[in-house]
């Protein structure tokens, strides 16, 4: 790249769930997004009347593309294996990912989190901490976690995930808000400057608002290991139409849309209740792109793992481990079952996610804004990745991949 800004030009851009017809300049001195207008020379970009959105932010998820989370042998091969993660998330529009691990022994906890500290990775995604889901979960809901490695809430958080991490490493937890003493943790965790999502329970509404009230501000994979929404006891699920009456802001909320958590029509209506709160994400896990058939488990699920297309279960159960979709592909989704336009669509994986992890301000990720970075994913009018950018610089470009395979495919022949 010449110059030392580039001018997006003959495109749109996606902000505030609009789409914004104008140029766009990053720098690729700073890696930040510039004001629009002032400057000569630099490098001009002809996208073709291509989409610019906010790069991606995989808020949660479990692993991809023959990794999870939990694979941990040891340190250098460890963070080779979150650097290659990284390396294809970023083929995918994502430009910044927080690991989940869900619940595993303390001491499994302890060995992996220092690993998910936040860093930037060369032309890739960057690690932007660990989201750990559990063990602070209700029994009964406990989906493909093991409940016996579930804890109390009055265990010490840093005897779970060391006191270290919760510092350094942890950015995101999910608990069962009416587990006794929750609201005491929720408050330990928060002045750590941890968000809390509420998830994995049996909460009523009333229990959530009480877990709102203690500082929790988001739900998590909404109806999947929850109370059902009914007529008379909405639950936790009903938070997020919570009336300007009670005095507490709405929480974010996220939402798996690939089809096997919930039915379209349901991620149709929880999108449309709240969209400036609704997060999609995938609970993506390793089986991610790898063929259909059992796959051996981990840390995390010891027994073997069954994938059949979209659909991955604890082998032998119809208990649903996670996602086995792309982010791009659930922003495809959500347009196509709602009918909502792509910069909508887009806002729920990058100005939502950045917002409830507070990460949208001067400097930051998720929002085309001058003074933010220059992470991007170039879209088509479908929602496909072409090209992504981070920080001025371009990592990743669907027609290089596909030139580099033919020309792979040639030498061969």
């Amino acid at each position: 790249m010449s110059g030392w800004f580039t001018t997006f030009t003959n495109c749109r851009y996606a902000l505030n769930s609009f789409l914004i017809e104008d140029h766009l300049v990053i720098s690729d001195e700073t890696g930040l997004i510039l004001k629009r207008e002032g400057y000569i020379g630099g490098e001009a970009v002809d996208l073709d009347d291509n989409i610019i959105a906010p790069g991606y932010l995989e808020l949660h998820t479990n692993g991809a593309n023959g990794f999870h989370f939990t694979h941990f042998e040891d340190q250098h091969s460890y963070a080779k294996k979150v650097d290659g993660i990284a390396r294809y998330y970023a083929t995918q529009g994502v430009t910044g990912f927080w690991g989940t691990i869900a619940t595993v022994k303390p001491e499994e906890f302890q060995k992996i989190l220092p690993f998910l500290a936040p860093r930037d990775i060369p032309h890739s995604a960057s690690l932007l901490g660990a989201h750990t889901e559990g063990p602070y979960l209700h029994p009964s809901k406990k989906g493909a976690h093991n409940s016996s490695l579930f804890q109390s809430c009055s265990t010490p958080p840093s005897s779970i995930y060391g006191s270290s991490n919760l510092t350094s490493s942890i950015k995101l937890t999910t608990l069962a808000p009416e587990i006794s003493d929750s609201s005491i943790l929720i408050k330990q965790l928060i002045e750590k400057g941890i968000k809390v999502s509420m998830g994995h329970s049996t909460a009523t509404y009333e229990e959530g608002l009480a877990g709102l009230k203690a500082g929790a501000n988001c739900l998590t994979h909404t109806l999947n290991a929850m109370p059902p929404w009914t007529s008379r006891a909405p639950g936790l699920a009903g938070l997020i139409s919570l009336p300007p009456s009670q005095q507490q802001e709405t929480p974010f909320y996220t939402v798996i849309a690939d089809g096997e958590h919930s039915h379209p029509n349901t991620v149709s209506a929880l999108y449309r209740i709240n969209p400036k709160k609704c997060i999609i994400i995938t609970d993506s896990i390793e089986l991610a792109s790898l063929p259909d058939g059992i796959h051996p488990g981990h840390a995390q699920i010891p027994s073997d793992q069954e994938k059949r297309g979209t659909r991955a279960t604890i082998s032998g159960t119809d208990t649903l481990i996670g996602g086995c979709i792309p982010l791009q592909a659930s922003v495809r989704n959500l347009m196509q079952w709602t009918g909502c336009g792509i910069a909508e669509a887009v806002a729920t994986v990058t100005e939502n996610p950045a917002a409830f992890m507070g990460i949208d301000g001067e400097g930051g990720r998720g929002i085309l804004k001058q003074g933010r970075r220059a992470d991007l994913a170039v879209l088509n009018e479908q929602g496909d990745v072409l090209q992504t950018w981070i920080a001025g610089r371009k990592v990743w470009d669907k027609e290089d991949e596909l030139r580099e395979k033919e020309d792979d495919g040639e030498g061969r022949g």
